[in-house]
């Protein structure tokens, strides 16, 4: 069944597309310095002479006869994947072309240091700051349709059951057919009327669940507070992810799987990798499901528990967010020899090694996986200038994130509050998802109170309040003033309030 999002219906809830502008112009010139808006002359020169350099026979396979397709948001022009996927006698073969960015990039040039300065494309309410200059990023290196441009193709040649049995890489130049949009596709599929890739992408989708089950995978299915805009508004929602788009991301998975196991295989690569929650945290969070009344039962595995969970429910609510304390501790390990490799390359949350390899137009390690993995299908060493490059990437993706993150819940916070100013004064009913202690100082003078965290449906902002409660409560909560200038909302317990 399709989780339909609860959303902002009321124009009060919706801010004026100016008064964001204005606000994210400000959020910027407070981070002059750390966050790269425009580019350089240098960089955005060598883009325009990048694309438009030349095909070559000799380095690029066409492979333009396959009709791949996209799947991505409505409005999405920076399209790093397109897929084709075909009913073979054992199983299924997916071809996965991703965009050959290396092929425009020189390694070590004014584009490639403006990248690394940048690590990740930066998505704001009303804008997004490329990672690429566009001429790039949203054309000659896009998958746009009708357009033929160099790619990366992973060939994976699945079993009956969804197993990868073989894989292929080369680079080679693809046309896209079609552009397709994650919510029209859904719609269509619900109708019974879906796209026959999709309806194929469906069903592969729902193997690699199966596995990832098998192997101890999890996933938060939690929503996800959205930033939408409407003409000259901008409003808030809580978005679920379609289930169609739960199936693409697992062909990505089962990409970024094969790049690791390919890396490790010949002792150089990068991975993402993320270490097993502490016992003592997995016992804590099978406590608080007895607790909630939701028990996580001994033979049921932690993916399929959580799983089970719908975020509609108080209760489920607070176990899904609870949950993300076992999911702490990402990054990336770079290794050039297979001594180097970490001793446990599994990223914990999957199960298994995996890599970052589908997103090169928006997530600089992407690029590097990409190059390092074709060297090894032709089994050719990695330049020497690439190994150097690798130790690199963790940290420029360590430190370009943590900025990133700080500047767009900075952004979120500012939309937040706009949003709320509307409500100031009215209650609402909430759910319990998290609970702190009250803390003291050293001195023994003052100290943090007691304090929940709440998620509110509509209007669909999380929020600290001070008061005491059980996770998984539904209280009552007032909007007592809203600060937009300085970006905080404060909400109080009702129980003080009078009739």
């Amino acid at each position: 069944m399709t989780h339909r999002p609860v959303s902002l219906h009321a124009p009060r809830g919706s801010v004026a597309a100016e008064v964001i502008r204005e606000g994210i112009d400000a959020l910027l010139a407070d981070h002059e310095g750390d966050i790269p808006w425009d580019f350089p002359p240098e960089v955005l020169e060598a883009a325009e002479k990048a694309a438009a350099r030349s095909f070559s026979a000799t380095e690029q396979t066409d492979r333009t006869e396959v009709p791949f397709v996209t799947l991505d948001p409505e409005s999405s022009t920076d399209l790093d994947q397109a897929m084709h996927l075909e009913r073979t006698g054992a199983g299924y073969r997916v071809r996965y072309a991703i965009a050959d960015v290396p092929w425009f990039v020189e390694l070590g040039g004014p584009i490639d240091r403006e990248a690394r300065r940048r690590g990740e494309t930066l998505y704001l309410p009303d804008r997004r700051i490329p990672l690429h200059p566009q001429v790039l990023s949203e054309g000659a290196a896009s998958l746009l349709p009708g357009q033929t441009t160099p790619a990366f193709v992973w060939t994976l040649d699945l079993d009956a059951a969804g197993e990868v049995q073989t894989l292929h890489l080369e680079r080679a130049l693809v046309r896209s057919v079609e552009k397709l949009a994650y919510d029209q596709v859904q719609e269509d599929l619900d109708r019974g009327q879906g796209h026959p890739m999709m309806l194929l992408l469906q069903e592969v989708g729902a193997l690699r669940t199966e596995l990832e089950a098998e192997r101890g995978g999890a996933s938060l299915n939690v929503p996800e507070q959205e930033i939408e805009a409407e003409g000259d508004l901008v409003r808030l929602r809580w978005r679920r992810p379609n289930p169609i788009e739960d199936a693409n991301a697992q062909i990505s998975l089962m990409t970024g799987m094969a790049a690791a196991s390919l890396m490790l295989e010949h002792g150089a690569g990068i991975l993402r990798t993320m270490p097993s929650a502490e016992q003592q945290a997995v016992e804590r969070f099978r406590r608080q499901s007895q607790v909630l009344g939701v028990p996580w039962k001994e033979e049921q595995s932690y993916g399929a528990f959580l799983r089970s969970l719908d975020w509609r429910d108080p209760a489920h609510l607070a176990l899904l967010n609870l949950a993300t304390s076992l999911f702490r501790g990402a990054s990336y390990a770079a290794f050039t020899t297979a001594e180097e490799a970490p001793e446990d390359p599994a990223q914990a949350a999957i199960a298994a090694p995996y890599a970052h390899t589908t997103a090169p137009l928006r997530r600089l390690v992407d690029r590097f996986v990409l190059m390092i993995c074709h060297d090894h299908v032709r089994d050719r060493r990695p330049a020497p200038e690439l190994l150097a490059a690798l130790a690199e990437i963790p940290e420029a993706m360590r430190s370009t994130g943590a900025r990133a993150g700080n500047l767009e819940r900075a952004a979120v916070e500012l939309v937040e509050t706009a949003a709320l100013a509307a409500w100031e004064g009215e209650t609402f009913e909430a759910a319990v998802i998290e609970r702190r202690e009250a803390s003291a100082t050293t001195d023994g003078n003052g100290g943090a109170p007691t304090r929940v965290e709440v998620q509110l449906t509509d209007p669909p902002v999380t929020a600290w309040v001070p008061m005491d409660a059980t996770v998984g409560d539904v209280v009552t909560v007032r909007l007592a003033s809203v600060d937009t200038a300085a970006r905080r909302a404060e909400f109080v317990s009702t129980d003080g309030d009078l009739p």
